[in-house]
């Protein structure tokens, strides 16, 4: 529900502040006062196309501004939600500024959006429907959404997305495997040549350092055997080893023990460094006798980790990595191999989902046509009451490709003359009727529709109509009020005085300029511009009758409450 608006420096408003209420709101003033100005500005927070010509002359730009109460059901959060704006506290403020320039920014909740944000928001708030405005209410998908919200169909559309998304799955699952296939199948020779490779080496995790110590050896085997050699000789093996000068040493000490005690400790250490040099010349004897040129197996060692290295280069830098690369090619393979087998399952799953997707969308189909007949029958009832008693309205039904709404594209049409054959309702030449349709439909629609509590703006509505007709537009916004909040521009006082609030909109000269004023109208103020709306003039007459209509209008269901 728009709460309160504010325009400044727009079209010939130079600053207006306006506060709305719930229920009926009338708009009324002399032809040219500046009433679908206010309307057009509210259009700008819906999304509208903005442009230089709307900014007031001499300023450098315009401003809109618009405090909206947001719906509170689960739908109007997930839409909020989707769109990235966190209002607070049940309201939502929208903001549009126009430069002199023709640029335009747009706000929301104080966050800078685009006016595609604003255009993707505005469903949730509301919807204006007048003379030349290209109305949300008419685009395909509002309509099936209409016929949806009608038949109450929320249990099958809810089964048919479902299904919708279960056979987009299978289907994508397929696509991805015909896509691959064609390159799975060129690159397979690929990747069976890189699998023998690596299998035909087969390395083992290590042994490419083994193999490398292995050769170290074998090209220093002679360096090896003389440094060996002459480290046993030193230790064991000569007149002067190691070993024969400690046990030199060793008999000299027990020499010095036998005279003085004290030295015993050095002997047990001697024994020890014995004992040591003995192991370490054992060890170099074993050494040596297993050292030995073998220029074979040098050449089976380089020829082993030639290979390693081959492999190294082309798959990996480590043995690892060479067998993680390995595993990969053979799963490649193995998946090649399982293809046909894999689609055949993936066809059956496509099958089985598309199969199940036609059965929910049939069957929603068929709700939306029954409800559609019954929306037909209303919509020209209420037509007939509105001067349009001759007109056809069609709710014409198309198979559309499928998605998640199902299988249906949705048209309405209609012929406001006899004889024509129907047309959509964006091709209706006058905007009139255009308004009075979009009455007539959300009348209709009546306790169906589940959007409550939004703005609804009929501009221009009575339009080519007057005596009844007039009383039957106003009881129908009445009607249609009592669930959202209306705001409806209008000439004729019959719908005026249905009205629970009324708004009188003039144009004033100010400081050398013109300037439109808005003011909303009580008691006497009211029905004295009720009896200008009748006879363009306060006479007593059309002050009696003017008080007449008031208390019909007001008679009917009582005033709204804010």
């Amino acid at each position: 529900m728009l709460v309160e608006l504010l325009v400044e420096n727009y079209a010939v408003i130079e600053k207006l502040r306006v506060r709305f209420h719930s229920g009926f709101n009338v708009l009324s003033g002399e032809t040219g006062s500046g009433k679908s100005i206010v309307v057009d500005a509210l259009g700008l927070l819906f999304g509208g196309r903005a442009s230089a010509e709307m900014v007031r002359t001499g300023e450098d730009r315009a401003r809109i501004s618009g405090i909206f109460e947001l719906p509170t059901d689960a739908a109007a959060r997930a839409t909020l939600e989707e769109l990235g704006l966190s209002p607070e506290e049940g309201e939502i403020v929208l903001e549009r500024e126009i430069l002199a320039s023709g640029k335009s920014r747009a706000f929301a909740a104080g966050r800078l959006i685009t006016a595609g944000i604003l255009r993707d928001l505005a469903p949730l708030l509301g919807d204006i429907h007048g003379q030349h405005d290209q109305q949300r209410l008419f685009a395909d998908s509002e309509q099936l959404a209409m016929v949806d919200e009608f038949a109450a169909t929320d249990a099958e559309l809810a089964k048919v997305a479902a299904a919708y998304q279960a056979w987009r799955k299978a289907q994508s699952a397929l696509d991805d495997l015909d896509r691959t296939e064609q390159e799975r199948v060129r690159m397979a020779d690929l990747w069976s040549y890189q699998a023998k490779e690596i299998e035909a080496v087969a390395p083992k995790v290590g042994e490419d350092e083994e193999l490398e110590h292995e050769r170290r050896l074998q090209q220093n085997v002679t360096r090896l055997e003389s440094a060996a050699s002459a480290a046993y000789e030193a230790l064991y093996d000569s007149a002067t080893s190691s070993l024969t000068q400690m046990r030199t040493a060793h008999r000299k000490i027990e020499d010095l023990a036998r005279i003085d005690g004290s030295v015993n400790g050095w002997l047990e250490s001697l024994r020890s460094a014995e004992a040591l040099i003995d192991d370490v010349s054992f060890s170099l004897r074993e050494y040596l006798g297993k050292l030995e040129a073998d220029p074979a197996r040098l050449e089976v060692v380089e020829t082993r980790l030639a290979g390693i290295e081959k492999l190294k280069r082309k798959y990996g830098a480590t043995i690892p990595e060479i067998l993680a690369f390995h595993a990969n090619v053979r799963g490649q393979l193995d998946a090649v191999e399982d293809t046909e087998a894999r689609r055949t399952r993936l066809k059956q799953d496509v099958d089985s989902a598309a199969a199940a997707f036609q059965t929910a969308a049939r069957a929603l189909s068929a709700s939306r046509r029954k409800a559609a007949r019954e929306l037909e029958k209303k919509v020209v009832a209420e037509l007939g009451s509105l001067a349009m008693e001759r007109v056809r309205f069609e709710v014409r039904f198309d198979e559309a490709a499928w998605s998640a709404t199902g299988l249906d594209h949705v048209k309405f049409l209609i012929a406001p003359n006899v004889g024509e054959e129907p047309k959509p309702l964006d091709r209706i030449a006058s905007g009139g009727e255009l308004s009075r349709v979009a009455l007539a439909l959300k009348a209709a629609m009546g306790t169906a529709t589940k959007r409550k509590g939004r703005t609804l703006v009929f501009d221009e509505v009575d339009a080519g109509i007057g005596g009844r007709t007039a009383e039957s537009v106003g009881r129908r916004l009445r009607r249609i009020a009592a669930g959202n909040q209306v705001l409806c521009v209008t000439h004729l006082a019959q719908i005026a005085g249905f009205g629970d609030h009324h708004f009188f909109v003039e144009k004033r000269e100010a400081r050398g300029r013109t300037v439109s004023m808005i003011e909303e109208l009580e008691g006497p103020a009211r029905t004295r511009e009720i009896s200008r709306m009748l006879s363009g003039q306060e006479t007593p007459e059309a002050l009696r009758h003017a008080e007449q209509i008031l208390s019909l209008g007001q008679s009917q269901s009582g005033k709204s409450k804010d």
